[in-house]
């Protein structure tokens, strides 16, 4: 994705070192392809949500802070932390065609389906100004707008392999293809892309990957980008662990019982 004056100063920082570089999932089995394609988010309208007394309660924005990352916790070489100027990946990320949406933002406000709660972390290594960085995002839904997200990622696997636009106020990325590969055997169901876009120039090929999970009501999503053209083969296996055992700790009562 593009820096942003949302976004932390380093990334800026590293994209204009890079030539104002723009650095921009499946059953549970984890094959990358899903099972249930469903229809475009957009196009199908919102899922009329489901009641307390009748389904799982989504979980609070204070039970998914207390099951994300948290600031300063080390992953190996990664460190956690909050988005000290706000959260990348907002609603004024667009994508066209529409039914691409769920591949450029997954924000309140940006798809049909808008989460209860979310909670915005990151995940990177200090030193290196121009290294990788994941950003890890926690979202909880009521039930059918969970099963929605997933389904209009697949959508946008199918609609969107050749390709899209993503347009924001003062600046525009070409991805010239979104490619499903393998996603992690973890929670209800996963999803997980390789991205390939071109740079504001539209001269050096780069590469993001977008992983997320749904373990019942909340999301899981996790995307790694990288200042520069180097492909990172990846969302590092060791911050999906992580998170996901945090969230299972934290949560696991909860996850239970949906």
């Amino acid at each position: 994705m593009f820096e942003a004056g949302k976004r932390r100063a380093r990334r800026g920082l590293g994209a204009v070192a890079a030539g104002l570089v723009l650095a921009g999932v499946a059953a549970c089995g984890g094959d990358g392809q899903s099972a249930d394609d469903g229809k475009d988010a957009k196009a199908s309208g919102k899922p009329a949500g489901i009641s307390s007394a009748t389904g799982p309660v989504p979980l609070t924005e204070d039970r998914l802070t207390a099951a994300s990352l948290t600031d300063g916790e080390r992953i190996g070489a990664y460190t956690a932390s909050a988005y000290a100027l706000g959260a990348p990946l907002g609603d004024d990320y667009t994508a066209e065609p529409a039914v691409c949406q769920p591949f450029v933002s997954l924000a309140k406000g940006a798809t049909a389906f808008d989460p209860v709660a979310e909670v915005q972390r990151k995940a990177d290594i200090p030193d290196e100004l121009l290294g990788l960085t994941v950003s890890v995002q926690l979202r909880s839904y009521t039930a059918p707008d969970a099963a929605g997200v997933m389904k209009a990622l697949a959508t946008a696997g199918r609609q969107c392999a050749g390709g899209f636009t993503e347009d924001r106020v003062l600046a525009r990325a070409r991805y010239l293809k979104a490619e499903p590969v393998k996603a992690p055997d973890m929670g209800d169901e996963a999803k997980a892309y390789r991205f390939t876009l071109l740079d504001v120039k539209g001269t050096l090929k780069l590469y993001e990957y977008l992983t997320v999970i749904r373990s019942g009501t909340t999301t899981l999503s996790f995307r790694a980008e990288i200042t520069g053209t180097k492909d990172v083969g990846g969302v590092p296996d060791e911050i999906i662990r992580a998170q996901w055992q945090k969230f299972r700790s934290a949560a696991g009562e909860t996850v239970e019982k949906q």
